[in-house]
């Protein structure tokens, strides 16, 4: 028996999009894991690295007002 291995040797093998790359601000309804591995809801950044989407803490700071 001979197994064919052609079928999956073309698996991903162009460059990521751009927009991959790109942290974005998003509303997380439903509890995810951060990269950290803490749960994050509410706005978060998320990006998506090519098989799956990452997201991180968004920390708003208050703008005292002076400046």
């Amino acid at each position: 028996m001979i197994a064919d291995s052609d079928r999956h040797t073309s698996m991903h093998l162009d460059p990521p999009t751009t927009w991959t790359q790109v942290w974005h601000l998003w509303t997380v309804i439903v509890p995810r894991r951060s990269i950290t591995g803490r749960l994050v809801h509410g706005r978060v950044w998320r990006r998506h690295d090519g098989h799956r989407w990452i997201y991180k803490k968004f920390i708003e700071y208050a703008h005292d007002g002076s400046e």
